[in-house]
């Protein structure tokens, strides 16, 4: 059974970091690109960064470019978002998945349908 287990999430004051993590379970996670999405309330889920599973290549969306980085750790089965000078945008829920790569689309599309509960960041005014 594939599984997503997020955590590191919290209230984080602008300006501040936090880092999400992202275990899973359940399917070969080093053969899988890997995506990091949020959800704000009342809106979809969108996605927010892509590790490849090959050479570790990155992609994030233009909004956290130089702030947010993607990483994994094979070893252990588990993806990270390190999340710098966070800005008062608005509260989200994280969550992960992984990714198959589509020729026509500029993030891995995702894998599996089922979701982790996903990880909340809510921003300190």
């Amino acid at each position: 059974q594939v599984q997503f287990v997020e955590s590191g999430g919290g209230l984080a004051q602008p300006g501040e970091s936090l880092k999400l993590s992202c275990v899973t379970s359940g399917f070969s996670f080093r053969a899988y690109a890997m995506n990091w999405y949020r959800q704000a309330p009342g809106k979809e889920r969108e996605i927010v960064a892509s590790i490849t599973s090959t050479d570790h290549s990155t992609k994030y969306v233009d909004s956290v470019k130089g702030r947010f980085t993607i990483s994994r750790d094979n070893s252990r089965n588990t993806l990270y978002l390190q999340m710098n000078s966070w800005k008062s945008e608005a509260p989200a829920v994280s969550s992960c998945t992984g990714g198959v790569p589509h020729p026509a689309m500029a993030f891995p599309l995702a894998a599996f349908p089922s979701w982790g509960p996903g990880t909340q960041v809510t921003v300190s005014a």
